[in-house]
């Protein structure tokens, strides 16, 4: 698809997630301003509604209302609009990634979902492993520590990387 046309689908599917998402935002191809889009991904941190369980532990859930819209823009493949890191939507013409993140990885899974693969593998990931980081279920560690990566600078940073913006990243 040419990117005027994923922009503008990406553009709306943004808007209608946003009241639901302390944070969204368009990733991939389309942020890298590709000419031809091969999908669309989206990264979102979600607003999160607490269920206290019967022991009184706080268990963060989805909000109803962005699981209702997430169901409404298309055909679910993969992932689980509940609780799900990872969702694939059938919107018709395009397929739409959506990754979950939370303030703490936020920068880490928006770089690596902005790519190219290449560049997250290659720079990014190298960069990260030299420096001792690990990328454990969409977190960085550093032996055995959880460490926040809010902002994508805040990677390029930890990684040794100097910053590039998106379209530079090949």
């Amino acid at each position: 698809m040419k990117l005027e046309q994923a922009k503008n689908i990406a553009k709306q599917v943004k808007a209608q997630l946003d009241p639901y998402c302390a944070r969204i935002e368009i990733a991939g191809s389309i942020r890298r301003r590709k000419p031809d889009v091969g999908d669309i991904e989206i990264c979102m941190i979600p607003k999160n509604e607490i269920l206290i369980d019967l022991f009184g532990n706080n268990i963060p859930i989805r909000d109803k209302h962005l699981v209702a819209e997430i169901k409404s823009l298309g055909t679910i493949l993969k992932g689980c609009p509940y609780n799900g890191k990872y969702i694939q939507i059938d919107l018709g013409p395009i397929l739409l990634d959506i990754f979950t993140a939370t303030p703490e990885n936020w920068g880490l899974i928006y770089a690596i979902r902005t790519g190219s693969a290449k560049f997250s593998h290659r720079v990014l990931g190298r960069g990260w492993v030299r420096k001792g980081y690990h990328s454990i279920n969409g977190t960085l560690t550093l032996d055995s520590r959880t460490i926040p990566v809010p902002e994508e600078r805040d990677l390029f940073r930890l990684a040794g990387v100097p910053w590039a913006y998106p379209d530079a990243r090949e």
